[in-house]
């Protein structure tokens, strides 16, 4: 009797263990599956804010270079005088917010060091670590009508509690029209009084048989042509005149600068060359003013070669 109860006993001990060893390795798979579960929830919340920053940075950076063309040209009213470099004056504003040492309000909040500010204000709210390192900024022109503003910077991004850690290299570029701003051509050789912004001309062609009412309108609203005879918006900031693949002229309504008691040229009205020290050979074209003259590059971009008188 005494030795069935020991198997008894022995047997519940065994079923006892048994259970606890099977509780003890549930529990450990599941803690094991709950923390994977937390880091998985984690690196999603990451991958998201991540997915935020890059949808994000190129309008910050546009907001960046719409203010640093603007306070570019500011400059130029300002001083009466061209920007020396274009590049060190964005690059200046950009990392400093200033231009020759002189603080831009403008600019505050939107420099390089305004933007990653702005991105960790945010990744704080979830407990984000933001750096962005190893800044490159660049601005070209690859076509005609718009800056483009890029910027290359290393970015990691850390969990406050090490969990995950994501690195990697950023290229986010910005278009800027250039249709807000004015032309520094006109600004510097009126002193001022000539205020012209780039807008684009409506016309496809200018000259239809000897009616020349489309380049007319074109020339006394002063619109803008693509031609890769002319300094482009870039150049025109600096004060260049030489050809560029994404150059832009206009054609100078004469009656603007005598209502402002400018003295007149006798020359090409094609902007960069009126407003410069060089005087090709010129026309007058049938059916527009005595004062109207465009150079033999200009006659075929104008349509006007069977014109000249």
């Amino acid at each position: 009797m005494l030795k069935n109860k020991n198997k008894k006993a022995m047997v519940f001990t065994l079923l006892a263990i048994a259970l606890l060893s099977l509780f003890l390795a549930s529990y450990g798979f599941y803690s094991i599956s709950k923390d994977r579960k937390s880091v998985n929830k984690r690196i999603e919340t990451m991958n998201n804010y991540i997915f935020s920053i890059e949808e994000n940075l190129p309008r910050q950076l546009f907001i960046s270079g719409f203010r640093m063309i603007f306070l570019s040209t500011k400059e130029v009213i300002d001083t009466g005088d061209y920007i020396t470099n274009i590049n060190s004056t964005f690059q200046e504003l950009f990392y400093n917010g200033t231009i020759n040492n002189e603080q831009q309000d403008l600019m505050i909040g939107v420099t390089f060091s305004g933007i990653t500010e702005a991105i960790n204000d945010k990744a704080r709210e979830i407990n984000i670590n933001v750096s962005l390192t190893n800044p490159n900024l660049i601005i070209i022109q690859d076509d005609p009508w718009n800056v483009k503003i890029t910027l290359k910077t290393d970015i990691m991004i850390m969990d406050s509690s090490n969990l995950a850690v994501w690195n990697r290299s950023l290229t986010t570029s910005s278009y800027i029209p250039i249709t807000s701003f004015e032309d520094p051509l006109y600004i510097i050789n009126s002193n001022g009084l000539l205020n012209k912004k780039y807008n684009k001309t409506i016309h496809a062609t200018f000259v239809q048989g000897a009616d020349v009412s489309n380049l007319l309108d074109h020339t006394e609203k002063t619109y803008y042509i693509n031609s890769s005879l002319a300094p482009s918006f870039l150049d025109r900031l600096e004060g260049k005149i030489s050809s560029n693949v994404n150059g832009i002229e206009s054609l100078v309504y004469l009656p603007d600068l005598s209502t402002q008691g400018i003295e007149l040229k006798s020359k090409s009205v094609v902007d960069y060359i009126y407003f410069s020290n060089i005087n090709p050979v010129s026309y007058q074209i049938q059916g527009m003013p005595s004062w109207f003259r465009i150079d033999d590059n200009h006659l075929d971009i104008y349509g006007v070669e069977n014109l000249t008188v």
